[in-house]
């Protein structure tokens, strides 16, 4: 029985890539999302733009989520709140926390280009596209010169100081 529940933290499961786009969050912004849209229009909203646009926000901010936890991995290990999150207990690594949310950016990039492609905005929403690959890819190349060159971060102080106070924090 032990085996099991060890094997069970060395391997991800599809809950910790659930866990990842923080779905009580993602739900706080679809609710949010759909008031906004009734509120917008007196002649109601066309069943398209509810369901593809939410699925567009929901996409997206999973995919922000998934790269928060990524980023924030060495904090929330030492943090009594999130010390048992995917990636600070290390049942998913943060190569397969990126391509997951890759992977639903590219869902969301092809549900832009399946809703602009009978339009007449194809060339934008290419170059929309790009544009944010283009940006995605410059940020993750300073950040890992960053990583590479081994710069401290400006948090570092705070890392040590919560790794030094783990034990009172920890329940």
């Amino acid at each position: 029985m032990a085996t099991l529940i060890g094997e069970r933290h060395s391997q991800a499961i599809w809950r910790d890539y659930l866990e990842l786009t923080k779905p009580k969050v993602v739900v706080l912004m679809l609710i949010t999302s759909l008031v906004g849209m009734f509120l917008a229009t007196r002649a109601g909203v066309p069943w398209t733009v509810l369901v593809f646009g939410n699925l567009g926000i929901a996409l997206c901010a999973g995919g922000a989520a998934a790269v928060n936890h990524v980023v924030d991995r060495r904090i929330d290990a030492v943090m009594a709140r999130t010390h048992k999150r995917p990636l600070a207990e290390g049942r998913v690594s943060p190569v397969a926390a990126l391509v997951f949310a890759l992977l639903l950016l590219v869902g969301l990039s092809t549900l832009v280009m399946i809703l602009v492609w009978d339009t007449g905005y194809r060339l934008t929403g290419i170059i929309c596209l790009c544009v944010f690959y283009s940006l995605a890819a410059a940020f993750c190349g300073v950040r890992l010169k960053a990583a590479v060159f081994d710069e401290s971060t400006p948090f570092h102080a705070t890392l040590e100081e919560l790794a030094n106070d783990r034990e009172r924090l920890l329940p």
